[in-house]
């Protein structure tokens, strides 16, 4: 992971340095979340609403554009487990509190619009799984994920605004207690920036 952030961070610096336009400012928003379990005894539940507040930085290049952000992300998942198939289902919450930086590469069209997509970086900085007992509490929590992001955005004066698809690329945990799972976010995020410069 450090070798990726390196290289994110080697890359966007070098591109500012050839980069015709640099912006920088802050950036908040929400995200519907849904967790994708794929394994025997365990359900997703309903899409839960997370927010994200931090800063976004971008550099142009004629009509292309790179621009990685730093953010502060706290979401939830929603999940059942059914115990040895009892048929009586236990619901579950997921809190997790991590450090996103995606950088999305892009074009843009009649100089508003943009089309992007491009990696994200997740660090989790405290992640827990609520009201757990007996067979669900260990839950080993990856410390570091890979996944992407794809979407839209809008320039409008000098706000931004920036509409993306985001799925996992890797396994946030490998385990909940002693069963294993192939447990991954994914989300759709709407976020609203200010350029500063």
């Amino acid at each position: 992971m450090k070798k990726i952030l390196f290289t994110i961070a080697f890359l966007s610096f070098a591109f500012v340095s050839y980069s015709q336009d640099f912006s920088i400012g802050p950036k908040v928003g929400i995200s519907q979340t849904n967790l994708d379990l794929s394994k025997e005894n365990f359900e997703s539940g309903d899409a839960k609403f997370g927010y994200h507040v931090g800063l976004f930085g971008r550099v142009g290049f004629g009509g292309f554009f790179l621009q990685p952000e730093v953010l502060y992300t706290q979401t939830k998942g929603k999940f059942s487990f059914d115990n040895m198939g009892s048929g009586q289902d236990e619901d579950y919450e997921s809190t997790f509190n991590r450090l996103d930086i995606p950088v999305m590469l892009g074009f843009k069209l009649f100089n508003f619009l943009r089309l992007q997509a491009g990696p994200i970086a997740s660090i989790n900085m405290n992640s827990e799984l609520k009201n757990a007992v007996d067979d669900v509490e260990d839950v080993d929590f990856e410390k570091s994920t890979l996944g992407y992001q794809a979407g839209i955005g809008l320039d409008i004066g000098n706000m931004i605004i920036d509409a993306k698809y985001e799925s996992s690329l890797n396994k946030l945990t490998s385990n909940v207690g002693s069963f294993s799972t192939d447990q991954r976010i994914n989300q759709w995020i709407l976020s609203v920036g200010f350029r500063l410069f």
